[in-house]
C-alpha cells in the first residue's frame, strides 16, 4: 500500500515539474482554465454533459501529452549526450503527438462551442460591463507573464536574485 501511495507522490511530482519547467505545459493548463471558468462561471454556451465529458477528455489528454513529451525528451537527452539521430526522432515524434492532439482538440473545442449566439451574449456582457474587461485584460497579462517567464524565474524576480 505504501509503493501504491508512493506512486502519487512521484505523479505529482511530475505534474508539478510540468508546472516549473514546461511553457507549453503552462499554456494548455491556461487555456484549460479559462475555458472551464467561462463554461461553468458563465452560461453563454449550450454544452450537454457528454460535450463537456469530451471537452475535458481532450484537454487532459493534450496535458497528458505535455507531461509524456516532457519525459520522453528528458530521457533521450540523459541517453546520450551527443547528437544522435534516434534521439532526435524520439523528441520530434513526441511532440508531433502532442501537435497531433492538440490539432484535434482545437478542431473538437471548435465544433462544440462554435455557437454565434454565445458570443453575440458574452461580447455584449463585457460592453456592458468595462470592469469585467479590465479584470479579464490583466488576468491575461499575468498568464502570459507566467506562461512565458515561469514560477522559478518570477519567483527570482520578486527575491531580487538573477536567473540562471
Amino acid at each position: 500500500m505504501k509503493a501504491f501511495i508512493k506512486g502519487f507522490g512521484y505523479a505529482f511530482k511530475g505534474i508539478a515539474y510540468g508546472i516549473m519547467n514546461e511553457r507549453n505545459f503552462r499554456f494548455h493548463l491556461s487555456i484549460f482554465a479559462y475555458m472551464m471558468f467561462f463554461l461553468l462561471h458563465y452560461d453563454f454556451f449550450e454544452v450537454s454533459k457528454a460535450e463537456f465529458a469530451l471537452l475535458l477528455m481532450m484537454s487532459s489528454l493534450v496535458m497528458a501529452g505535455e507531461l509524456l513529451n516532457s519525459g520522453i525528451e528528458n530521457a533521450a537527452n540523459a541517453a546520450t549526450l551527443e547528437k544522435n539521430e534516434y534521439v532526435k526522432i524520439a523528441k520530434d515524434a513526441a511532440a508531433g503527438g502532442v501537435l497531433v492532439m492538440s490539432i484535434f482538440s482545437v478542431i473538437i473545442g471548435i465544433v462544440i462551442l462554435y455557437q454565434p449566439v454565445a458570443f453575440e451574449n458574452m461580447f455584449a456582457y463585457f460592453l456592458n460591463n468595462p470592469a469585467y474587461i479590465a479584470v479579464l485584460a490583466v488576468s491575461l497579462v499575468i498568464d502570459g507573464v507566467l506562461i512565458l517567464a515561469g514560477p522559478k524565474k518570477i519567483y527570482n524576480f520578486l527575491r531580487g536574485k538573477k536567473n540562471d
